[in-house]
């Protein structure tokens, strides 16, 4: 079994605090926990519909002809629209206590609407780097660690444009691909979040890979452009904070900072030899 070495980290130095930016979830998905929560709330209201009228024999009572079919279809279409109207409120406590925003379907559409016309995609980014590192292999451990989020790590480079491989070696700098690592600063997950980051990137579940892929790819999609696609002013952003680079006006003279960048180029050189 490989040992995962935590880098020990400066908690004022590993990131910088910046301002609160939306939700990491895509549209789509925002979409599917909406629809979700409705019908939820639909079939909860349409049960205590149904138990409010069974003393009277349903809504239109035990000696109509087809009661029963036409209570169903009834409760059915009411609940429906309780729901949809935030009579009770449930969908809209169930959607933000997720995704950390109201329930708005209007909003949701538009975003939908939005996505469809740009396909998702974000366009690749020109990033400035001279990469003359020697490259450096990962452990077998920790590359098929990797390999199992692979497709949350794709799904991030799209959204964001940010190279895979780029994502994938900062991975590997911070946590070995361990989705559980915490350095002594109190970092957590695949790409090493601390609290105020990870509440700024709007991640509601650190521990999730998803939901700290997306956060950290976010924050250095964020340094990206703040630095004018500078990639090693940007990994010096993430590891230090932007406060520094900007002080140094580029890379700080930190040793653990400069090691940290000449490693995530080492493993990118490992993954373009491999190409």
């Amino acid at each position: 079994m490989d040992n995962i070495g935590l880098k020990i980290t400066n908690n004022s130095k590993h990131f910088a605090k910046t301002p609160i930016a939306e939700s990491t979830k895509t549209p789509q998905e925002k979409a599917k926990l909406a629809k979700a929560a409705q019908d939820f709330e639909s079939m909860l209201t349409q049960m205590m519909l149904k138990s409010m009228t069974k003393t009277t024999g349903g809504m239109f009572g035990e000696e109509s002809f087809g009661g029963d079919y036409f209570d169903t279809i009834f409760e059915t279409k009411l609940a429906s629209y309780i729901s949809e109207n935030k009579s009770l409120g449930l969908a809209d406590m169930i959607y933000k206590n997720v995704i950390g925003e109201n329930l708005d379907m209007n909003k949701i559409k538009q975003e939908l609407q939005s996505v469809s016309n740009t396909d998702l995609r974000v366009a690749p980014r020109k990033i400035k780097v001279e990469n003359d590192s020697t490259a450096i292999s990962p452990s077998k451990g920790s590359i098929n660690r990797l390999n199992k989020f692979d497709d949350i790590i794709n799904k991030a480079s799209k959204s964001f444009g940010i190279d895979k491989n780029v994502i994938r070696s900062v991975i590997l700098a911070e946590s070995a691909a361990n989705p559980k690592a915490m350095s002594n600063a109190n970092a957590k997950g695949l790409m090493q979040l601390i609290d105020s980051t990870a509440s700024d990137m709007n991640v509601k579940n650190v521990w999730n890979p998803e939901d700290n892929i997306f956060g950290g790819t976010k924050y250095l999609s964020k340094m990206l452009d703040q630095f004018d696609g500078d990639l090693e002013k940007s990994l010096a952003a993430y590891n230090a904070g932007p406060g520094n680079v900007k002080k140094y006006n580029g890379v700080p003279p930190f040793e653990e900072t400069k090691n940290y960048i000449n490693r995530i180029k080492g493993y990118m050189k490992f993954w373009e030899d491999k190409l």
